[in-house]
């Protein structure tokens, strides 16, 4: 999973990161707020850990900035000097998941955000899983259309296995890159628009079919669902695009 920590200390920042990036995630760091907005107009991340005072905003105007802007509910942990009980009951208000009082305490830090990263992505519980016409043999490798076993890479596989996963999100390329390439951005980014080609063929992932797979300019790439009028069915909140402006 990509997990943006935002905490103007940057000994904080290094240590969440750390433990964090010891159960096998991937993090970010930010400073600033408007920093992580910045990021998160173009870029996506899958948890946030946020600290409460920050030098240009407060955590809780970005929990409500991404509430509103961001289409997929992301798990946010506020992790925090302020340890008065109002100050949980305002988090939670406000759409954060889960609230951790400074000094952090390694230990309980993973199985706070092991917990929420299970409540948020449950695992699969079976070998086959079906989205309408499309099946995955999680076991096999293998995706079928109306029983039908269609011919995929390796890549090709991991990239429809991931966007169904996900139908209806906003996914950058830097997230889909890394999600299935495991490397940087720069070097396998025409490799991408070259597998999303593919499968737009090899699937139909056309209106026709029921799911559409677009190009979002200067973003990514979203999978969705259409209703019999082909209009899509999975819309969610506005983008962050740059007209949506965060809080001074």
């Amino acid at each position: 999973m990509r997990v943006a920590i935002v905490d103007d200390d940057p000994s904080q920042v290094d240590l969440i990161s750390h433990a964090i990036s010891s159960l096998g995630h991937d993090c970010q760091g930010f400073e600033r707020g408007q920093a992580l907005i910045r990021q998160m107009r173009r870029d996506t991340f899958d948890f946030l850990v946020l600290d409460w005072h920050l030098p240009d905003m407060t955590g809780p105007e970005i929990v409500t900035w991404v509430r509103n802007k961001v289409e997929h509910r992301i798990p946010i942990l506020f992790v925090t000097n302020r340890n008065e009980e109002r100050d949980l009951m305002d988090a939670l208000a406000n759409g954060a998941d889960d609230y951790l009082t400074k000094p952090v305490r390694v230990g309980e830090l993973a199985a706070r955000v092991t917990a929420l990263m299970r409540r948020s992505y449950p695992a699969a519980t079976s070998e086959v899983e079906s989205f309408g016409r499309y099946s995955f043999d999680t076991r096999r490798r293998v995706l079928s259309i109306d029983g039908q076993a269609i011919e995929l890479k390796q890549k090709e596989y991991e990239l429809a296995h991931f966007l169904f996963h996900n139908v209806g999100r906003l996914l950058s390329r830097q997230h889909l890159l890394e999600k299935v390439w495991g490397v940087n951005p720069e070097i396998w980014s025409r490799s991408l628009d070259t597998h999303v080609s593919n499968l737009r063929n090899k699937l139909g992932l056309r209106p026709s079919s029921g799911y559409r797979l677009s190009a979002v300019y200067g973003v990514g790439y979203r999978l969705e669902t259409l209703d019999e009028a082909g209009t899509a069915a999975t819309a969610g909140a506005v983008g962050v695009g740059p007209e949506s402006a965060p809080p001074d």
